[in-house]
Order: structure tokens, then sequence, then C-alpha cells
């Protein structure tokens, strides 16, 4: 799709009507809609959609498109985002020592599997900054520690708004972020193995080995001031077996989070995810 198009992502309470209404809106102003989707959440009484439609012959200029849509909104006591198709997001990317899901979502930015720049990464530990040289990419080391946390924090968002990050990606990123932090920067994505909360702490493929677990997995969802348990995003397993050592269940483990971050990342860049609640709609 090469010429540029937009996205509006809503929800409302469930009533008659609303797609006819929301559809009319782009209808009545000369758009063509190109993609649909809906959702009824009947338990929380929550109309979800994702509406796209191409720029190209619209009566209505960008920045009348919001205030225009706004007046539908209102009085149906909708959430809803724009998002334009041509606008390019800016991630950050976190680290501490591992690099296997920071070289993937490097080596799909430069595959064009989605459209992005990553200008930044920030780590608490040096190991990586090599990585950073060789992409090009700016690599800023930030040591936290529990004694300096906010003051750390304070620093890591004069970076994310000197560099204007729209998401920040933590990428095996062993440290917990401040409540206050998120809600000052909510837009934040992390990965982790699915052995939460059953195998907590260090050295969880070690421990899961030793229970002679038959399946591991990955989650990946958003940050939010209650630890790994933020909206999922995507999630996925593999089976293991008694075959597998220690270092077969890491292997595997690790494929996954690169998979299942890689999907994350995507699903948000392309705005298809929409949040409610502790909940995500993950429209494909």
């Amino acid at each position: 799709m090469t010429s540029p198009t937009a996205t509006l992502l809503i929800s409302c309470p469930e009533q008659q009507g609303l797609v006819a209404k929301f559809a009319n809106f782009i209808y009545a102003n000369g758009g063509n809609i190109i993609h649909a989707d809906q959702h009824t959440d009947f338990a929380a009484g929550l109309f979800l959609t994702r509406l796209e439609w191409q720029l190209t012959g619209f009566n209505l200029s960008r920045e009348f498109i919001a205030p225009a849509f706004n007046v539908i909104a209102q009085p149906l006591n909708a959430k809803w985002e724009l998002h334009f198709s041509d606008t390019v997001p800016r991630i950050a990317i976190w680290v501490s020592k591992q690099d296997h899901c920071l070289f993937d979502i490097i080596w799909r930015r430069r595959a064009k599997e989605f459209t992005a720049e990553i200008p930044l990464i920030i780590s608490n530990h040096l190991q990586l900054q090599e990585v950073a040289e060789q992409f090009g990419i700016d690599y800023h080391h930030i040591c936290v520690n529990q004694d300096n946390k906010l003051e750390q924090e304070a620093k890591q968002l004069e970076l994310l708004h000197q560099y204007k990050i729209n998401l920040v990606v933590l990428a095996k990123y062993m440290q917990i972020l401040s409540a206050d932090f998120i809600a000052k920067f909510p837009q934040v994505i992390n990965i982790h193995h699915s052995f939460l909360p059953a195998f907590v702490g260090a050295n969880p493929y070690h421990k899961a080995f030793e229970r002679g677990v038959k399946i591991i997995g990955a989650t990946a969802h958003y940050v939010t001031s209650d630890l790994d348990a933020g909206p999922i995003i995507e999630q996925d397993v593999v089976r293991v077996s008694h075959r597998d050592e220690v270092a077969d269940l890491i292997r595997k483990g690790k494929d996954l989070e690169r998979i299942v971050l890689a999907r994350a990342v995507r699903s948000h860049l392309q705005n298809r995810v929409l949040v409610y609640g502790n909940r995500t709609v993950v429209f494909e």
C-alpha cells in the first residue's frame, strides 16, 4: 500500500448503529474503507473497532479529521485514536546484557518488516555498545540501582524527549520501571518468558528443567505499574521433551522471545492493538 491511509481505533459502550455511524463518517467525506474490523465484549458492554481508509480523495484535510470525528465520538462516550500510515514512529530499545531480541528487532527493521526508526539504545550495562556502533545507533549507558533509580529515570525520560521517541521496547532490559516513569511515558512493550509466576527470579530455565516442564513460552505485553501484569499483546509456546537439556530450553526460549516480541512490536506499529482495561484486542 503506497497510498497513505488513516486509521481509527475506537472503543465505546455497545449500542445499535455504531458500525453505520462510524462508517458513514468516512463515506460522507469521500473516503474509501480498505480494512474494517470489529469486536463486541458483551461482558464489558464495549464495542471495539478498527477502521482504515485511503486519504487520497478524502474531503477532510488531516488536521480537520480529529475535530470532525470528535463531534460524533463525544455523544457516544467513545475513546479513540487517529493514526496516519506515513507517520514513521521512533523506537528506543532498552537492553541489559542479552542481545538476541536487540539483533532481531534491528534486522527486522532493516529488512523493512515494519516501518520505524531506531535512533536510540539505552542500557544499564556496556556490553552491547558495540552492537549499537555496528548499526550506527546512539547508545547511552545509564547505570540504575535502588539508590539512584528516580534520578536515572529522569535522565532516561529526557533522552526519550530529546530523541522524540514514540515507543520503548524492553528487549530483555532487566530492570523494573517505576510507576512514576510509566505514568509519564506509558508506551512501553516488554518481553519475558512465560514461566511467570511459576519460576520467578534467577535461572528460570534451570528451575523449569528440574520440574520436567513439557512446554515453554514467551509473552509480550504493555508495561504497567503492576509487575509483568500489563495488557498482553502476543504469546506463543513450544513443546520440550525429556531429551532437551537446559541449553535447549534456553535456545528455544530465546527463539520464542524474538518471534513474540517482533509480532507485538509490528502489531503496535501498524496500529492494530486496542487496549481496554487490562486487556487488548489485536486486529489481524
